[in-house]
């Protein structure tokens, strides 16, 4: 069970739960969670949080019974290496993770999404990137983390991507697999990781065997992993 769990879902994110930030939070503190982030979907994901809800995160509360609470967002990188929130939005909240999803990105080769993700690595708010073990957005894993170390950039070990039936996975495909190539490639390079376990909803907060496993399995250096360093998060460009 993680302490540390800032790629989680509330109903702002259109989809897989009604459960609110308050829902959240309450429950975080029911297993021992010490700061849960919150990084609802932006707003290229349909249903999705408007510009104003991810606005008005920056004067929320920053502790909710007895749990440290980040606010965040999970920006949707778009065909062309854009992202769906301007920046003037994203320097108000805490941190910003960028994933492919589909919708709203349509399909594109290997070299046109390792571009977009170096694209959206050079955003200046842009921290975390999301689940590029995405088999759905096929990439090149030594652009990718050569990428991530000139612009300090967190990779994520995803737990849902690792479960059984993951939605990131395509049939024939491993995303345990991608793991293990982009992980021994960010080792080598020194480069921080970030288990998460993306919950929609209060009911997979904190829960991320699957990935904490992994990370395990491979040795990676504790202090590398955002989770047991949190300061790394914080790092500048």
């Amino acid at each position: 069970m993680l302490t540390y769990d800032i790629h989680t879902h509330s109903v702002a994110s259109g989809h897989g739960t009604t459960d609110t930030i308050a829902d959240m939070a309450k429950h975080a503190a029911s297993v021992g969670i010490q700061v849960l982030g919150i990084s609802d979907h932006g707003p290229a994901t349909l249903g999705a949080g408007t510009t104003s809800y991810f606005r008005s995160l920056a004067m929320a509360p920053k502790t909710r019974v007895g749990v440290s609470m980040l606010y965040g967002i999970e920006l949707n990188i778009l065909n062309g290496g854009g992202l769906d929130l301007d920046n003037s939005i994203l320097s108000g909240l805490d941190y910003s993770i960028a994933s492919m999803h589909k919708p709203p990105r349509k399909p594109a080769s290997s070299d046109e999404n390792t571009s977009d993700y170096i694209k959206a690595m050079q955003n200046p708010y842009v921290k975390i990137i999301g689940h590029c073990d995405n088999t759905q957005f096929p990439v090149d894993y030594f652009r990718i983390v050569e990428a991530a170390r000139e612009n300090n950039i967190i990779i994520e070990v995803n737990n849902a991507s690792l479960l059984p039936g993951g939605y990131h996975q395509m049939p024939g495909t491993s995303t345990r697999n991608n793991y293990l190539e982009l992980l021994r490639l960010c080792m080598e390079r020194s480069i921080a990781i970030l288990i998460s376990s993306d919950s929609h909803g209060s009911a997979g907060i904190g829960n991320a065997s699957a990935a904490v496993e992994l990370v395990r399995q491979i040795n990676y250096p504790e202090s590398l992993i955002v989770n047991e360093h949190p300061e790394l998060l914080m790092r500048r460009k």
